[in-house]
């Protein structure tokens, strides 16, 4: 199972979720799930995401 970290575009040190296991990406709003079913929901757009290497940027 390849699990990612999202981090914000503008600060890539800035982590906005670890353990992302599904995204749902509806008009400007996505929404982030973890491993433990968490959930977090960002205003903005996916910039990036490399599954195999479990990155992900979200401009927000």
């Amino acid at each position: 199972m390849c699990l990612s970290t999202a981090y914000r575009e503008s600060n890539p040190e800035e982590v906005l979720m670890e353990y992302v296991s599904a995204i749902n990406i509806d008009g400007e709003e996505i929404t982030l799930t973890n491993l433990m079913g968490e959930r977090k929901t960002f205003k903005g757009s996916l910039k990036f995401a490399d599954l195999t290497g479990a990155v992900i940027r979200i401009d927000c």
